[in-house]
């Protein structure tokens, strides 16, 4: 879990590094002018700039992430945030079983889905577990403990939060994820463009030898901020590959990990074979269609493969960051563990 969250850092720190590489021809300007107020120069000073540039970049971007990937989780599945007056036996459920986790309880959300799941998402401030109506209505009792044990489990172990992290490029590669458009809805983002534009016109007066507004220094232009697109989507797509790898290799061992912690924690691993089995028959007898679409981000933070859509769960080309373990293979674990805390050696 340590080394996967150091990988993932790394890449971040590999994307914010090459965009600024990328716009360094239009934060020459900004780079002299704090050039000029430092009481060193030659490489000390570079190194400066790029510490300057790099580190609040790089904070912004780790919670920009955490942050924005919750919130659109959230509204891909039309979840929300609900109360223990509107669900009081969920809450008492949730907060029986992170005390007996030590854990602080999460908030709780329920997505207006009939088919039934549930996921959990960390951010710094904090975790959800998110389970759907379908989830309420498929299971009780001691099975419906187990799956809230499962995902308590991966905000324990902070699963939730590096699947979370892990989750933002892929699906931003996707196109799933659009955080311009949904931060500056309508023409506010189209008018944001424009004047970025226009800053970058002017500040490429600083790299290019033409006269400014030359026709030569327009075309020089176009080209620049051409080349910086291309590479920028070209790194991207490359950047985006290793977190793929990552989440993938992660997810397999933590699901395991999940419903074994899981099952320790209820004493009852039969409770969570029995979910399991109960909620994967029923998948092909669940309805095809679903009023949300099946984005791979949420499919890849969930208890079950098949996310929020079953039917787009066999047929989408789209990356997903999370590869489940089969289920076949998570119940025979579980029947082991099953076999361990009847012999005491657990």
């Amino acid at each position: 879990m340590l080394w996967t969250l150091l990988l993932l850092v790394a890449v971040d720190i590999a994307v914010v590094a090459t965009a600024a590489v990328l716009l360094t021809p239009w934060l020459v300007p900004v780079r002299n002018a704090v050039a000029a107020h430092l009481p060193f120069g030659g490489a000390s000073a570079r190194i400066a700039w790029w510490i300057a540039i790099l580190t609040p970049a790089l904070v912004a971007f780790v919670w920009a992430q955490l942050r924005y990937t919750s919130a659109q989780t959230m509204a891909e599945v039309d979840a929300r945030i609900v109360g223990p007056d509107e669900y009081p036996a969920l809450h008492e459920r949730v907060q029986r079983l992170a005390q007996l986790a030590d854990l602080t309880p999460p908030r709780i959300a329920v997505a207006d889905a009939d088919v039934p799941n549930s996921f959990a998402i960390g951010t710094l401030g904090g975790a959800t577990v998110v389970v759907s109506e379908g989830l309420l209505s498929a299971l009780d009792g001691d099975e419906l403990d187990a799956v809230l044990a499962h995902e308590l489990m991966h905000v324990a172990n902070r699963d939730a939060t590096v699947m979370t992290l892990a989750s933002f490029l892929p699906s931003l590669t996707n196109g799933e994820y659009d955080p311009l458009a949904d931060l500056l809805p309508g023409g506010s983002r189209y008018a944001l463009g424009l004047v970025a534009l226009g800053f970058a016109y002017v500040f490429s007066a600083r790299v290019l030898a033409a006269p400014f507004g030359s026709l030569s220094f327009t075309l020089g232009f176009l080209f620049l901020f051409a080349v910086t697109v291309l590479l920028g989507s070209v790194a991207l797509g490359v950047f985006t590959a290793p977190v793929v790898v990552l989440g993938r290799s992660l997810s397999r061992a933590r699901e395991f990990a999940a419903d074994r912690s899981a099952a320790q924690l209820t004493g009852d691993p039969a409770a969570l074979v029995g979910a399991l089995e109960t909620l994967d028959s029923g998948v092909d007898d669940r309805p095809g269609t679903d009023k949300r679409s099946a984005y791979a981000g949420v499919r890849g933070l969930c208890f079950l493969p098949y996310g929020f859509d079953t039917a787009a769960s066999s047929d989408s080309l789209a990356i997903e960051t999370r590869s489940h373990p089969p289920t076949t293979e998570r119940v025979e674990r579980l029947q082991s563990v099953a076999r361990s805390l009847e012999t005491g050696s657990v």
